[in-house]
């Protein structure tokens, strides 16, 4: 670490301190390693907000945080704790269901309904795109109900990795389809290279 690093590291932290001191802390983050690589990881007032697959926020993420919250988006390893120990164990297979809160309120209400319907999803369960959107209320809108699937700001905890396409395939993944690959064979085993057919689906 250079000398300017040093600094620069050293006036954030003076800047964190008094964001605290002064209660200007809304959201707090922390970067959490996973089998699939680091999970940037926010936490809200409200709950879990955010799971984005890499060390660093998307700017459509953020900016979609901050919108909600405001600029108080702040490192804090503690907040994460809950979120980062049932992760934790899920991957080692002690945990199936998540018992921590979600936050999708800064999400549209269609997005909302959508991923709700998404949360359902029973573990090691799969359900389609059509399914999703007949689940939300509206037979026709899988296109859309498939773009609030893809832009699921909750992966993992709100299981978008269930959903595939209605001929069995893997369909989309924000994550890539090889994070959605490992997920879906954490939870069922070995995933055919062509996905499952339509029988293998839930009827959730």
């Amino acid at each position: 670490m250079s000398e300017l690093d040093v600094v620069v590291a050293g006036a954030r932290e003076r800047l964190v301190r008094r964001a605290r001191r002064e209660g200007l802390e809304t959201v707090g983050y922390r970067v959490v390693d996973s089998p699939l690589g680091p999970l940037w990881v926010a936490v809200g007032p409200r709950g879990l907000l955010n799971i984005h697959y890499g060390a660093e926020p998307s700017p459509l993420e953020l900016r979609r945080i901050v919108r909600a919250y405001g600029p108080g988006v702040l490192p804090d390893a503690r907040r994460v704790d809950d979120v980062a120990r049932e992760l934790d164990q899920y991957w080692s297979g002690k945990r199936r269901d998540f018992d921590i809160t979600v936050d999708l309120s800064p999400l549209t209400p269609f997005q909302q309904k959508v991923l709700a319907v998404t949360a359902r999803v029973p573990y090691g369960q799969l359900i389609t795109y059509a399914k999703v959107a007949h689940n939300a209320g509206n037979d026709r809108a899988y296109r859309a109900a498939a773009g609030a699937i893809g832009d699921n700001p909750i992966p993992i905890v709100v299981p978008c990795h269930r959903v595939v396409a209605s001929d069995g395939t893997l369909g989309g993944y924000a994550g890539g389809l090889d994070a959605k690959r490992r997920l879906l064979q954490l939870e069922r085993g070995a995933v055919p290279p062509g996905g499952w057919p339509p029988a293998h689906m839930s009827r959730t």
